[in-house]
């Protein structure tokens, strides 16, 4: 009875949390001179942090097992992993590119793993035997660590190709523009926009210069996250195939999770690929990554959906009205 008044406290506290540093970002986007608004959102999602990793705690002690045994806790354990994504920058000092889309991810899958399944799942129950090895917190674990990093960074892929794909539209819309006004206009009103656009160069300069640098920091940030989930990704699976031989005595079965979990490796390996190749870097390795993002969300709620396959005991039902 303890354990759970506790863990009910905790889960509506970090969900609470989170939601306040979401409000704190919203308001530090609208509102830029109030200086304390970042510092507030860091210090929510270092508070949010402890409070899912004694939500965690605590269902591992009433439990008496690991706490990823079903979807809700594979959800508080990936909000959980969104929150360490978020600090890594903080360890190296660098500024933290990561908080608008590590914010809104462990808010969407808490607030997913709360309200959106039915509360027979959120209890805890004794683990099937397939479950019942030391394999499932490496495998399990690392697995979530993963789809965490590869979804934070894939993100910041997709947000870098709506930069790059408006900066471009930017440009193809002046370069027409250029071309037409000298013939509707006639000369002295296309010398009256020239003499304004010199004005404005320095402003031009400066706002495409800050497109410039953010495009970088997203595509050394997409890349490092992803690189970091890839390495999660590859634990995972290989741990995953000395456990299934050790469960069902094959160390690969063509199972609907194994085999979208490798199409997810491949994509990523894809990525790795053109991030490194010179030619191929940019737009078309965060191309890569944004259908990487897809890939994930069926390998993670598309197979448990549908309940199939040996690891159907991942499956799950949503709340009804």
């Amino acid at each position: 009875m303890i354990f759970a008044t506790l863990e009910h406290i905790l889960t509506h506290l970090s969900f609470s949390i989170i939601s306040i540093v979401i409000t704190i970002h919203l308001m530090a986007l609208l509102v830029r001179e109030i200086i304390g608004l970042r510092d507030s959102s860091e210090k929510g999602m270092i508070a949010t942090f402890f409070s899912i990793t004694g939500l965690l705690v605590t269902r591992w002690i009433s439990s008496r097992h690991f706490p990823l045994s079903n979807l809700y806790e594979s959800l508080i354990f990936l909000s959980w992993s969104f929150s360490i994504i978020h600090m890594i920058p903080k360890i190296w000092n660098h500024k933290n590119d990561l908080s608008a889309i590590t914010a809104p991810s462990a808010i969407f899958s808490q607030g997913f793993a709360t309200s959106g399944l039915s509360s027979e799942i959120h209890q805890s129950a004794i683990l099937v035997p397939a479950l019942q090895s030391q394999w499932l917190m490496m495998h399990v674990s690392m697995m979530l660590l993963s789809y965490a990093a590869l979804l934070c960074g894939s993100l910041l892929s997709v947000a870098f190709l709506v930069i790059t794909f408006r900066k471009n539209i930017d440009i193809f819309c002046k370069s027409k523009n250029f071309l037409i006004k000298p013939f509707f206009f006639g000369k002295i009103e296309y010398l009256n926009e020239k003499r304004s656009v010199f004005k404005n160069t320095s402003f031009l300069s400066f706002r495409n210069y800050y497109k410039y640098q953010l495009t970088r920091r997203l595509d050394y940030w997409s890349y490092r996250v992803i690189s970091l989930g890839f390495t999660f990704l590859t634990i995972g699976i290989l741990s995953g195939a000395v456990w299934a031989n050790e469960a069902w005595g094959s160390y690969w079965n063509w199972d609907p999770k194994e085999t979208w979990a490798f199409i997810t490796w491949t994509i990523f390996a894809i990525y790795s690929h053109t991030r490194t190749n010179q030619s191929l870097q940019g737009t078309n390795s965060a191309l890569v990554a944004s259908i990487g993002f897809l890939i994930i969300w069926i390998c993670y709620f598309g197979i448990n959906l549908l309940g199939i396959g040996l690891h159907s005991y991942g499956s799950f039902t949503l709340t009804s009205n």
